[in-house]
């Protein structure tokens, strides 16, 4: 199951007239009755709220006052998630005669026109507080607080991820929250400018669209919403002609295979730290240590501490909790029993929540070998969200194989991985023409359809583009790409290996030496061609090109640029 939960607006998406009827209050109880939770996110006050509406036992988690306020209905427990509202300011609106207005725990409550007052209060009292506007109304709340920020508290204390959660709303404070959930639905009757947002609109109005949803998820789980949700796919690179690769981020499960050195890590990695941008949970199974220093995730294991399946899970039950399993600390003959033991944990913590979203098996020949008779019998039928890495894919268990849907190649010989990979499950190979790959591309293969094939150019990790400016500023360029102050006469010969180096001995150098080399453009050259930074190569060239630069001046741009790019403290 995907969507473990729902989070429902209350006016205007679950009430008319502030009333909720008998027939949504039923589709309440099926949603429940299906396992799933339900969450109510609305910009009333508590009080107000259960005078209005008796069934707050049917939620798990209420968020009331626009995100402000978090109840736990079955405690009767409310807790504000930030402070109180400033006394000098609501005695400022009393004394401007703003009328209606409430005070809740948190928010400050009125109607337009009295926007005017409130923020002219605001503006005199020096008050870090945000004006949110709802069909009239005017909520007067501490900056960053809003629908989202407390259905993220709401969805901590349940230890859901929001990708789990399906949202439906009406109007215009119902834009953040419905953005955060996996799948934003606005009722018929909704403000036009969130029916825009919306990844579905339903056929009808208030309860009757909650109805029509929920039976959407019982029946089916939103399977037949699912593709055309696709403001969560993640970038895997850039075709020739510029346009970019996507791939699902949810039930689909990919190879990645090739010769080692085409860029399987740099894929992988690239692809990870998209999904902690996008906030999916995933475990990465690391038989060699790769991903060991990966900054999204935790390490359980190490090569003299062989890791623990409970450590793994009790980590992975928080939705914020990435995590690298280290086999290092185990023998290599060992690494299958306890793969196999691992994988039905992290198989039944999905049946629970749904996450992680993704497990990757790196090394997958190694843990999930094509000899290993217990895979057919570990392995469910539709393992989906997986991504198997390997140099040879005719050394995987064909059972661990079958449920890919995209092949991805790199190295030499794309064509062949493929073909090795449909010999393994049985499958007769496309007939593909013999492709050539440049470092840092990719053939895909992808099963479904009508087998479709694409090159593009993977786009690379961030953290490669941190190990490259490491490299460039504090690293060792070899004789022949280092820097050579030498001046006019060749007098000098003074080799910077880098650019930390660079600086030190621009610095120091007279300026004779510094002009000579500025005059030939030696600087912008040696950042283009040796460190291969064209922008930095521009930005110099232009300081290279300035006529009146003294010494001291074009020596202090440049420095400038250099530790901007690089040598800045993070």
């Amino acid at each position: 199951m995907h969507y473990l939960a729902l989070a429902c607006d209350y006016d205007g998406t679950l009430a008319a007239d502030g009333r909720v009827d008998e027939a949504t209050l039923q589709a309440l109880r099926k949603l429940r009755n299906s396992g799933r939770k339900l969450l109510l996110v609305t910009g009333r006050e508590l009080e107000d709220l259960e005078r209005a509406f008796p069934h707050l036992e049917l939620f798990e988690r209420v968020v009331a006052e626009n995100g402000a306020l978090l109840y736990r209905p079955a405690s009767r427990e409310a807790v504000p998630l930030a402070a109180a509202p400033p006394e000098a300011f609501v005695e400022r609106l009393k004394e401007q005669n703003v009328s209606p207005l409430s005070v809740g725990h948190v928010i400050v409550a009125t109607w337009e026109p009295n926007e005017t007052a409130v923020l002219a209060a605001i503006r005199d009292l020096g008050l870090e507080l945000q004006v949110i506007f709802n069909k009239g109304a005017v909520m007067v709340l501490p900056a960053g607080i809003n629908k989202a920020s407390g259905l993220a508290a709401a969805l901590a204390e349940l230890g859901l991820s929001p990708h789990n959660v399906a949202g439906v709303g009406d109007a215009e404070n119902d834009h953040a929250f419905l953005s955060a959930c996996e799948c934003a639905v606005a009722v018929a009757n909704a403000l036009p400018a969130l029916k825009d947002l919306a990844d579905f609109v339903t056929g009808g109005a208030r309860g009757a669209g909650v109805i029509e949803l929920i039976e959407r998820l019982v029946e089916s789980d939103l399977a037949d919403i699912e593709p055309s949700i696709s403001r969560h796919d993640i970038l895997l690179g850039n075709r020739e002609d510029g346009s970019e690769v996507y791939l699902r981020p949810y039930g689909t499960s990919v190879l990645l295979a090739g010769t080692s050195g085409g860029g399987k890590t740099t894929f992988t990695t690239g692809m990870l730290e998209r999904l902690v941008e996008r906030g999916y949970q995933f475990c990465i199974i690391d038989p060699e240590g790769d991903y060991a220093e990966f900054e999204g995730a935790l390490v359980i294991g190490d090569s003299h501490q062989p890791p623990v399946p409970e450590k793994v899970l009790e980590l992975l039950e928080r939705p914020d909790h990435n995590v690298v399993v280290n086999l290092l600390g185990i023998p290599l003959a060992d690494r299958p029993a306890f793969f196999a033991d691992l994988l039905p944990q992290l198989q039944q913590l999905r049946v629970q929540t749904a996450r992680p979203h993704w497990i990757v098996v790196d090394e997958a020949h190694h843990l999930l070998p094509s000899t290993w008779d217990p895979a057919t019998l570990t392995l469910p039928q539709a393992l989906k969200g997986m991504i198997l890495v390997t140099v040879h894919p005719e050394s995987v268990s064909p059972a661990a194989l079958l449920p890919v849907d995209s092949v991805f190649a790199v190295g030499q010989t794309p064509e062949r991985t493929i073909g090795a990979f449909c010999e393994a499950i049985g499958r007769v190979p496309p007939d593909l023409e013999p492709q050539k790959l440049e470092p840092g591309q990719v053939f895909a293969w992808h099963r479904t359809g009508d087998g479709q094939t694409e090159r593009f150019e993977i786009k690379p990790p961030q953290m490669e583009r941190r190990r490259h400016l490491r490299k460039y500023a504090e690293g060792e360029l070899g004789t022949d790409k280092s820097f050579y102050f030498r001046g006019p006469d060749n007098r000098l010969n003074l080799r910077a290996q880098n650019l930390v180096l660079f600086g030190q001995l621009a610095q120091g150098i007279d300026d004779e030496t510094w002009l000579f080399h500025l005059q030939a453009h030696d600087y912008s050259r040696w950042f283009g061609e040796a460190i291969k930074d064209r922008d930095l190569a521009d930005e110099v060239a232009q300081v290279e090109s300035e006529p009146g630069l003294d010494a001291a001046q074009s020596r202090e741009r440049i420095l400038e640029a250099i530790q901007r790019r690089y040598t800045a403290p993070a």
